[in-house]
């Protein structure tokens, strides 16, 4: 009954949409215009009456309706329409920018989901500040941020809570940067200053994670250290501009991504911790045999075996570690901060010297009680196995014990760490195997010492832990901002 002749798309910089239909009815052509509170009344002359009739319109009182369902948390959306003559196919901003006669407001209410609220206090816990920027109304965005947490209840003073585009566009870029740190709620804001919160942000040196679905969210993405489109909602511009895409459009799995990073990286790390003292304490039993001009202690092939057994048995098993408790209670790491800290590399040379130490002592002690090479060396194979495989307890945290984080609650590592035993009871009394790598059977005696070994290497461990904690406790980083 009445098709539609032509539109004004919504734009963000105009806040509203508009249509031109045929009305075939009443043989007129009218327009219609929908968009927020301000950009529509500052356009009507009059008002439609309940009766049907025109009436006078009272801007002041329609704002202060607007302002107490904003309050609520509802978002707002304002109607009003024009009639223009018959003869008109198109319509510009032009035609719409005075004269139109206002119909109503619809208030609609969009409720957070209840795991966003619990994401975003998990965020803030652990270290990631969250803001929120968005087109509606200032009242409407800061009832919401306060129901999801962004913004505190009682937020308030000399400063509002709130920082609307208007403001955004008088401040300098310094003074955005201030503003945009010490703000949580942005509301009626355009593309362009999503783009600058980004950017203002950025030279305070905080990692920004932004999300968007929009075309005209597409800089600030690009801008952003990690741009997040909606995969749903998303314009394919967004998605292609993006970083990643979050194929359910909930807030939630940023926050359950940002956890599961946090146990990759701690796992890969543990891995790293564990496997480098091994390489050093090889090199060093090899370098220390060759200055003192004695037989090498382990053979090329010898190390092989090492390498080949417990990289695998021992040192992948830390991969299926579960995320420490807690993982979400830590400060975000510097982002500048190396891989191997400082505590780690003293923790990698003292274990790297206490393997190097124990294998090349007990190689001269079985070669000087008569032993023969192959026993000696066979000695030396196992203290190195021991000592990673007790180590391996300790990596499981690199700062907890694992007594704190349940003996059994990786299965993997008790199953790596028990196969292992077993290959190196093969390595020493099979007698192809002690042919292949020149190992020999040992004695018990010489097992307890072995074991001895990697012993002594884990209580070291902990108690460097405990050093650690008191004199490099764990510090805030740099924030990430969403």
């Amino acid at each position: 009954r009445m098709p539609r002749a032509d539109a004004i798309p919504f734009e963000s910089q105009h806040q509203y949409m508009a249509t031109l239909h045929d009305d075939l009815d009443k043989g007129r052509k009218i327009v219609y215009l929908k968009g927020s509170v301000e950009s529509v009344l500052i356009r009507c002359n009059d008002k439609l009456l309940a009766d049907g009739a025109i009436g006078m319109l009272n801007a002041e009182e329609l704002f202060r309706q607007a302002e107490e369902l904003a309050g609520r948390g509802l978002r707002l959306l304002a109607f009003a329409c024009l009639e223009v003559a018959t003869d008109k196919n198109t319509i510009s901003h032009e035609d719409v920018g005075q004269g139109l006669t206002f119909l109503g407001l619809q208030a609609m209410i969009d409720p957070p989901r209840p795991e966003a609220i619990t994401a975003v206090k998990a965020c803030q816990t652990a270290g990631i500040t969250v803001k929120m920027i968005t087109g509606d109304h200032e009242r409407t965005a800061l009832a919401i941020a306060r129901e999801i947490g962004i913004a505190d209840k009682t937020e308030g003073g000399e400063r509002s809570p709130v920082l609307n585009g208007r403001k955004i566009a008088v401040l300098s870029d310094r003074e955005l940067a201030d503003y945009a740190a010490s703000t949580s709620v942005f509301a009626r804001v355009a593309p362009e200053d999503k783009l600058r919160l980004v950017k203002a942000l950025q030279t305070r040196g905080e990692s920004i994670a932004m999300t968007g679905d929009g075309v005209n969210d597409a800089p600030a993405l690009r801008q952003a250290n990690i741009g997040i489109a909606m995969g749903i909602t998303g314009t394919d511009v967004a998605k292609e501009t993006a970083d990643m895409i979050l194929t359910d459009d909930n807030f939630a799995t940023i926050e359950a991504a940002v956890e599961e990073g946090r146990g990759v990286y701690d796992n890969l790390i543990k891995f790293i911790t564990w496997t480098l003292p091994t390489n050093f304490g090889e090199g060093f039993v090899i370098l220390a045999a060759v200055i003192a001009g004695i037989a090498l202690p382990i053979t090329p092939v010898q190390i092989l075996w090492i390498n080949m057994t417990t990289a695998v048995l021992l040192g992948l098993m830390l991969a299926f570690e579960p995320k420490e408790p807690g993982i979400m209670n830590r400060p975000p790491r510097p982002p500048h901060e190396p891989v191997l800290t400082v505590p780690l590399i003293i923790r990698i040379g003292i274990v790297g010297f206490m393997l190097c130490a124990g294998a090349f002592g007990f190689f001269e002690w079985a070669v000087q009680t008569g032993r023969s090479e192959a026993v000696a060396r066979t000695i030396a194979v196992n203290v190195f196995v021991m000592g990673e495989l007790l180590y391996l307890f300790n990596c499981r945290s690199l700062r907890h014990s694992m007594f704190r984080l349940g003996l059994f609650s990786n299965y993997w590592v008790l199953a790596g760490a028990f196969i292992m035993l077993i290959l190196q009871i093969v390595f020493t009394y099979v007698p192809l195997m002690n042919r292949a790598f020149g190992s020999a059977p040992i004695s018990l005696k010489d097992w307890l010492l072995c074991i001895g070994v990697g012993i002594i290497i884990y209580l070291v461990i902990e108690m460097e832990k405990k050093v650690q904690e008191k004199f490099f406790p764990l510090k805030a980083g740099a924030r990430t901002e969403a």
